[in-house]
């Protein structure tokens, strides 16, 4: 499977103008990145997920080389009401519970009558993923059917969870997307599973988890880039703004900082 799967990212690769690939993975990879080999050169930045020896891996060499984030086991919430399709509903739980016993399922709704016929489909559908320990395992002790009393409630529950994928399965279902603050991904509607946006939808496959999606977004183009600050002043214009940094840096007692600036531009 392994080898299946690197065989078909080189052509992909080759399309990106990629010209290095290492068949190598787990922390030893971050290991290579961060210190180079005699095959690989360090690198200044490692992204993408991966298991928790990979995370931790990337969390000890924070520094050395810069990172994305520390992506953990994946995380689906779904917030519906009782227009929902239970069988979308099943399907999308279990499709997140086939990557990782410890993957997160969280199904918020107004409905019980969606919570049980939830159960129903996941009890009839569980067996369609080859991976069917992981499915067991993490329905079993990571996962969750919430009842809340009204849509408010729902939207207070999956904003404090901050799942790394959100799905709006709700009367005007975008109105109530536009509502949520946290989350990596919010996926609308019953015609917008997850796995679209893992395969083909334009949304990026590594997102926060773990509730990081509070003050964190996806990776991005923006995370391979680094801003560079630019100061340039004239004689005249450092001389407007002289006064403020006096007061500034007086206030901290940074006296050598306002000093730096009246040897330019001395008080009148």
């Amino acid at each position: 499977m392994l080898r299946k799967t690197v065989l078909a990212l080189i052509p992909a690769c080759a399309l990106l103008g990629v010209d290095e690939v290492y068949a190598a993975g787990g922390a030893q990879a971050i290991a290579m990145f961060a210190y180079g080999t005699d095959e690989c050169r360090p690198v200044n930045l490692v992204t993408g997920p991966g298991n928790i020896y990979v995370a931790a891996a990337k969390r000890l060499l924070r520094g050395r080389v810069g990172i994305d984030a520390e992506a953990g086991p994946t995380e689906i919430a779904i917030l519906a009401d009782g227009g929902a399709d239970p069988v979308y509903v099943a399907a999308d739980l279990i499709s997140q519970a086939e990557h990782d016993e410890n993957a997160g399922c969280l199904l918020v709704t107004t409905s019980p009558e969606l919570i049980e016929a939830v159960q129903g489909e996941v009890e009839r559908q569980r067996g369609v993923s080859l991976n069917r320990v992981q499915v067991d395992s993490a329905l079993a002790n990571q996962s969750a059917l919430v009842l809340v009393a009204d849509l408010e409630a729902g939207l207070a529950v999956v904003d404090e969870w901050a799942a790394e994928h959100l799905e709006i399965l709700t009367a005007d279902a975008g109105a109530v997307a536009r509502r949520v603050r946290n989350a990596g991904a919010i996926f609308v509607g019953p015609y917008s599973p997850v796995s679209l946006g893992d395969y083909l939808a334009g949304s990026n496959h590594v997102l926060p988890t773990g509730g990081t999606a509070r003050h964190t977004g996806g990776l991005s183009v923006h995370s391979f880039l680094r801003s560079l600050h630019l100061v340039e002043y004239d004689r005249p214009a450092l001389a407007e703004v002289a006064d403020h940094i006096d007061a500034l840096g007086g206030a901290e007692g940074l006296l050598a900082h306002v000093n730096a600036v009246r040897v330019r531009v001395p008080k009148n």
